[in-house]
């Protein structure tokens, strides 16, 4: 079983995604917020099941999707880094650096 860690910068698109949203529907936001989570929760079982994204020095980069949103991580002997929180309408390459 891998271990889940988030990046700061993951940590700083989800709450940014909490902050967009609340200011129309607090509750909302904290069902997407925890959504994530709980999506991302299945990688320490199953790492390999998102989209193969890249292969980097460190790892293997992957996509997993969470309604409209695509949560970019990398898989690591033992561990999966969490590295960002992107809406499908954002380019992931601009921000994706392991």
């Amino acid at each position: 079983m891998a271990e889940i860690r988030w990046t700061e910068e993951a940590v700083r698109w989800l709450q940014d995604i909490h902050e967009y949203i609340s200011e129309d529907d607090p509750m909302a936001a904290q069902g997407v917020v925890q959504g994530i989570y709980e999506k991302t929760q299945i990688l320490k079982n199953f790492p390999k099941i998102g989209h193969a994204y890249k292969n980097e020095e460190k790892g293997e980069v992957r996509i997993l999707l969470y309604g409209h949103y695509r949560i970019a991580y990398i898989v690591k002997p033992g561990a999966i880094d969490i590295l960002g929180i992107f809406h499908r309408a954002l380019n992931v390459e601009k921000y994706i650096k392991p």
